[in-house]
């Protein structure tokens, strides 16, 4: 028996919204490769809104949970950019932990535990700036996605250690201090803390916070040693690698 024009035409209608699940899958499978095309050019663009909140937050008086929010999601969004299926699985799951343990009411985690989770968040990230670092190095073609590997590095290294100058402060009170402040020492914000860490990082030395205990300057020291060498490296591995090559 043949079918008449209308059956046909609801046949091919059934068979176009028969599997949204399958269409669902594909559509998240072709983003999965875009992601993976992208990722580290994802990463720069998500480090460059957090470092441009910083100080908007700040000037709003918002919060330091909400900017923490902002470098909650940058944390997850590097590690997701480590290489290697297990390390990025690993990784995956302490940064989730860590964003937990923050977002949880610190009367209900402990004081230690969620300062803990600074210092862990910090070293995660300081982590993912070394796999981002390999990334752009790593081969002798460069393309847009070592650039933007090489420059998220950067802008990693530079807020997280500003989380890290901040978990110092918090967990030794006076460690970091405005210059000519007195008295009982007054916390420093996020956001400063921030401010103070990308000041180090590129050897500024405004002067305007200054690091008080022998811990906050090593560590002063170590991001200000470590910037200048990355930049002097990054530099040299980049223009050489457009340089002809001498028979």
């Amino acid at each position: 028996m043949e079918k008449s024009g209308r059956d046909v035409l609801s046949g091919h209608a059934r068979r176009r919204g028969s599997d949204p699940p399958g269409r669902l899958r594909a559509g998240l499978v072709r983003l999965g490769h875009v992601y993976a095309a992208h990722r580290y050019a994802v990463l720069f663009y998500t480090l460059l809104l957090t470092l441009g909140a910083a100080p908007l937050l700040a000037a709003l008086h918002f919060r330091a949970d909400l900017l923490q929010i902002f470098l909650a999601f940058s944390l997850l969004v590097a590690v997701l950019d480590v290489s290697g299926d297990r390390w990025r699985m690993v990784l995956i799951v302490l940064a989730s932990v860590v964003v937990g343990l923050r977002v949880a009411p610190v009367s209900t985690v402990g004081a230690e535990l969620a300062n803990g989770a600074l210092f862990v968040g910090s070293i995660l990230a300081l982590l993912a700036t070394a796999s981002a670092v390999r990334f752009a190095v790593r081969t002798q073609a460069i393309n847009a996605e070592q650039i933007y590997a090489a420059l998220s590095a950067y802008l990693l290294a530079g807020l997280f250690f500003g989380v890290l100058h901040w978990a110092i402060a918090i967990a030794w009170p006076g460690s970091l201090a405005e210059a000519g402040a007195t008295g009982t020492p007054a916390s420093i914000p996020l956001s400063t803390a921030i401010y103070y860490s990308f000041v180090t990082l590129a050897t500024l030395g405004y002067g305007d916070v200054i690091p008080r205990t022998d811990v906050a300057r090593g560590l002063a020291v170590l991001e200000a040693v470590g910037g200048q060498l990355y930049i002097a490296v990054t530099i040299a591995r980049l223009v050489g690698s457009q340089l002809p090559m001498r028979p």
